[in-house]
């Protein structure tokens, strides 16, 4: 996944985002251009910088979508944070830094999942050894080669029942390993997350007695796969192959970077939320280095993404320093009424296939005729121009309203098909959507 093309990425995201060719290209461009500079020299490739991609658009038309689509695609360290929920250094709250330290964490699950699956077979097989020999002890030393091949055939035939899950159902006693407490996301300074997990070692280094559980063998399967992990592998070596994947991978994106704007002439300029989360996000966004649990996070080739509706505020009115650190601008197109019928259709679990699995649970067979699915594209349409435009958001709010009854009263119909047609979509909707001030308070 990581070196897919443009081309590619494209089409992958188009199976989910309906339409906004421009966004999904640039992204495309970007995430291919951190490849490209992967196969160059050495002293090149210092100095190629990423292009941070600034997202412009109104809410509920896929600003976020694309960004969840991408971190399911990318077997790349990805992050998504909103911009409203840090505060400047020196106040309660979170510093921006975390977004880093986040980002360093996921870097070390990811390693440790890829080792864990290109390992799967030594993995198994120590679980496999483990559980047998809770069961079938080894032999003492001195035996003799009698009761050793007796052994080695008792040994094998338990490998025989193990592989083929017959002794699933049985009872042994394990270690259970030690909690380890994940401090990074605490909010709290990195060196104070130093010295509480230095104490939390020392403090579980004095109760060296583990402790023991009974467990089925199915359960210890499970139990024993972080410490089969822990004991194959290198945790220095995991951390340094980590820090490698999130300084030249990694992908930060940052939702609602409008909200932490200043209008001008707005009395903002004091809210430790905004201009100076923005004087904080300057240095890490240009490159800086950040403390983290896998040690000096450098994030000069780190992809920063970010995105906002800009209702209130405009671009320019982020500090600008900032703005010239997110060179590609793209402006998000609003959803006309076609668009709205194929987010509703296309997508590969568009929310009609959802609202019908939904229904299949119940026995209910739920079909929606042609003319159906245009009108409630055409009311969301109407209600998004009439009030708020809320975007693809709206047709979740005007599907719940024609299906309400239906789902309510589902097993009443069980084993039947009930057909959603236009007849139906306009004696839910036609009144509400024509007075205003009901769509206001009811779409």
């Amino acid at each position: 996944m990581e070196n897919l093309t443009p081309k590619e990425i494209v089409l992958y995201l188009d199976q989910y985002v309906i339409g906004q060719n421009n966004a999904k290209k640039t992204i495309a461009v970007a995430l291919r251009n951190r490849y490209r500079r992967m196969q160059l020299p050495a002293e090149i490739q210092k100095d190629v910088m990423p292009k941070n991609i600034l997202m412009i658009g109104s809410t509920g038309i896929g600003k976020t979508e694309i960004a969840r689509r991408l971190s399911t695609m990318m077997e790349l360290p990805f992050i998504k944070i909103e911009a409203s929920k840090y505060t400047e250094v020196g106040f309660v709250g979170r510093d921006v830094e975390s977004m880093v330290r986040d980002l360093a964490s996921i870097s070390l699950k990811l390693v440790r999942e890829s080792q864990n699956s290109k390992n799967r077979d030594k993995i198994e097989a120590y679980i496999e050894n483990k559980i047998i020999e809770k069961l079938l002890p080894p032999l003492p030393q001195g035996v003799g080669e009698q009761k050793k091949e007796e052994y080695e055939a008792s040994f094998l035939r338990m490998q025989k029942k193990f592989e083929n899950g017959d002794l699933d159902h049985l009872i042994i006693k394990i270690e259970m390993p030690s909690k380890s407490i994940d401090m990074s996301d605490s909010g709290l300074p990195p060196q104070m997350i130093d010295v509480q997990e230095s104490i939390s070692k020392v403090l579980g280094g004095l109760n060296k007695k583990a402790k023991e559980k009974e467990v089925t063998v199915k359960e210890a399967k499970i139990i024993l796969a972080q410490e089969a992990s822990e004991e194959l592998f290198d945790e220095d070596k995991l951390k340094e192959l980590a820090l490698k994947k999130v300084e030249e991978s990694g992908i930060i994106f940052i939702d609602e970077i409008d909200k932490i704007a200043v209008p001008s002439g707005s009395q903002g300029r004091q809210d430790p939320s905004k201009e100076g989360v923005q004087r904080d996000l300057l240095p890490i966004v240009e490159g800086s280095t950040v403390q983290t649990k896998l040690g000096l996070v450098n994030t000069d080739h780190i992809l920063f993404i970010s995105a906002g509706a800009f209702h209130l505020s405009k671009p320019s009115d982020l500090i600008p320093e900032l703005q010239g650190r997110f060179p590609l601008r793209v402006e998000l197109d609003s959803l006309t009424e076609d668009v709205l019928y194929k987010i509703l259709t296309e997508p590969k679990n568009s929310l009609i296939k959802q609202y019908k699995a939904l229904m299949e649970v119940e026995g209910v067979d739920l079909e929606f005729t042609e003319d159906a699915l245009r009108a409630i594209a055409y009311y969301s349409f109407l209600a998004n121009e009439k009030t708020e435009d809320i975007g693809a958001r709206r047709l979740h709010t005007v599907m719940e309203k024609i299906l309400e009854e239906i789902s309510f009263d589902a097993d009443e119909h069980k084993g039947e098909t009930i057909q959603v047609d236009e007849v139906l979509v306009k004696d839910k909707l036609d009144k509400v959507v024509e007075d205003e001030d009901t769509t206001r308070y009811i779409l």
